[in-house]
């Protein structure tokens, strides 16, 4: 009997044992299943909002060319802008936010999506110098809280939806996929990847991008056809120009956060210095012209159709940027940080002796790099952008730029897991 008994005991333990083991299997590929389904629901959704906000951009930045009078309407775009971020109490928001979500840390209000996709528009509208992937990610993030509520996610879930969200927005707006999971994936917490959310971001992404395709969004691309050969001077030279551009990268950075600071000391009032920085912008584009409006990728363009930059031009826009940002308009820095990269690089090719097109590409990379600490996004975007021939100078430039300013950022709430 004892033994019978010892016998039914085990076959009941080892039988729990199983159970339980196929009801953990049962759960993980259930989640798994979700999580999916929630990756391509984000992809999808993300995607239309991308494509409808690259457009939107696009739309506007055309109209302001056509009619330079809109300039003068900025102020008052800045005036409402306060407004609509005082009246869905989103003051204060901002890519911060997106981040922050990614690691379970804050949640993205919802209504911040129609408020950021409204006030981005109407910076470029008017003429304010800002981009538009800042604003992205932060739409992203929306579209991630919304889905995780949708299907109610567990903290787990819900971080990696919000990486796929700023992925997959990301990935609509400027046409760069890869580089955009990679981004998503490495701009939270520098220096440690979260591995669960990597293959849902990427199917995001993906989604995302041939929705925006489909819509007629053209991904953001440059014939680069006059790279070096892979030589050792090439490569200090480069080295050489990422570590130039790295310390504009601190500068811009440093001044940026100050500046925000210094105005809201100097008026506390956000209408009054929104007001100040509209007019600012205004006195600037008359006495330099309309080229440091808006986002400025036909800077970009410019110096790989014609070979030709002006001098002050990364200066200018650096100004110009900064005024827009700080005062309160709404856009991102990443475009903006993407023009003066490429300028200074441009600029700094008659010192090495290398190619302008050449020069700019290393400038847009270290500058990118240098601002996000995302090296391997800044590599990798380098390859969507110009093409696989220059990888290593892309992988050297972006590492490089790293080197004096290793915890310098553009995002207050970016975490260093070193």
């Amino acid at each position: 009997m004892p033994f019978g008994f010892l016998c039914s005991g085990d076959t009941v333990k080892n039988t729990s044992v199983k159970n339980e083991k196929t009801l953990n299997i049962k759960s993980k590929f259930f989640e798994a299943v979700l999580v999916m389904i929630s990756s391509v629901a984000v992809g999808i959704i993300c995607g239309g909002i991308g494509g409808a906000f690259a457009k939107s951009i696009g739309f506007v930045t055309q109209l302001r060319t056509e009619h330079e009078w809109l300039l003068y309407l900025l102020p008052f775009g800045g005036l409402l802008t306060v407004v609509l971020y005082k009246l869905t109490k989103t003051e204060g928001i901002g890519t911060d936010r997106a981040i922050e979500s990614a690691t379970g840390k804050a949640r993205t209000p919802v209504l911040l999506m129609p408020v950021v996709f409204t006030a981005s528009v109407m910076t470029h509208l008017f003429g304010g110098s800002a981009g538009k992937e800042g604003a992205a990610l932060q739409l992203g993030s929306g579209v991630a809280e919304l889905v995780s509520k949708l299907v109610k996610a567990d903290e787990k879930m819900h971080n990696a939806l919000a990486v796929c969200g700023m992925a997959a927005l990301f990935s609509a707006a400027f046409g760069t996929p890869v580089g955009a999971c990679i981004f998503a994936l490495e701009v939270a917490v520098v220096g440690k990847i979260n591995l669960f959310a990597a293959f849902p971001s990427a199917v995001s992404s993906f989604t995302a991008y041939c929705i925006s395709v489909v819509m007629g969004v053209s991904p953001e691309r440059f014939s680069l056809n006059s790279s070096p050969d892979l030589e050792i001077t090439v490569l200090i030279k480069t080295a050489a120009i990422s570590l130039i551009v790295s310390v504009a990268a601190g500068i811009f950075c440093h001044i940026l956060r100050g500046g925000k600071e210094l105005i809201r000391k100097l008026i506390k009032n956000p209408y009054l210095s929104i007001l100040a920085g509209g007019c600012a912008i205004i006195v600037l584009t008359l006495i330099f012209g309309t080229d440091y409006n808006g986002g400025g990728m036909f800077l970009i363009d410019r110096i790989f159709e014609d070979g030709i930059v002006r001098p002050e031009a990364f200066v200018l826009k650096f100004v110009f940027t900064v005024i827009t940002v700080c005062t309160g308009f709404k856009g991102g820095e990443i475009v903006p940080s993407f023009v003066i990269g490429a300028t200074l690089g441009a600029v700094l090719s008659g010192l090495f002796g290398l190619p302008a097109a050449f020069c700019a590409a290393i400038g847009m990379v270290a500058f990118f790099s240098a601002v996000t600490n995302c090296q391997m996004a800044a590599a990798v975007i380098a390859v969507e952008l110009f093409g696989a021939k220059g990888f290593v100078f892309f992988a050297l430039a972006a590492f490089s730029a790293r080197a004096i300013f290793p915890k310098i950022s553009l995002y207050n709430k970016q975490e260093f897991n070193f």
